[in-house]
């Protein structure tokens, strides 16, 4: 089994939401959906940016918490690295 790390934007350079899962496509869906209340449906935070790949829990939630104190400037550059255009991930996800 895969766990992944996962960064969502309103749009470029929009509002962020880092999170984690075991299943990248469902959760996305989740949040494209607006399926349960919170940060990511309040703020139209649906843009799937980046993607890592772990293949242990412990390594994807130790990724998730660190990126998540990150300044806001050190997100933004780790997701222009692997993404500069800020395109939707999401199509790619069952290619």
């Amino acid at each position: 089994m895969s766990y992944f790390v996962y960064i969502l934007a309103s749009k470029q350079k929009g509002t962020l939401y880092t999170g984690s899962t075991n299943n990248i496509a469902r959760r996305v869906s989740e949040h494209k959906e607006g399926v349960a209340p919170g940060f990511t449906k309040t703020y139209a935070v649906t843009r799937l940016v980046l993607v890592e790949q772990y293949r242990t829990y412990a390594e994807a939630a130790q990724r998730e918490k660190r990126i998540k104190k990150w300044p806001r400037r050190f997100k933004l550059n780790l997701i222009e690295a692997s993404n500069p255009e800020w395109r939707d991930l999401y199509g790619d996800l069952n290619s």
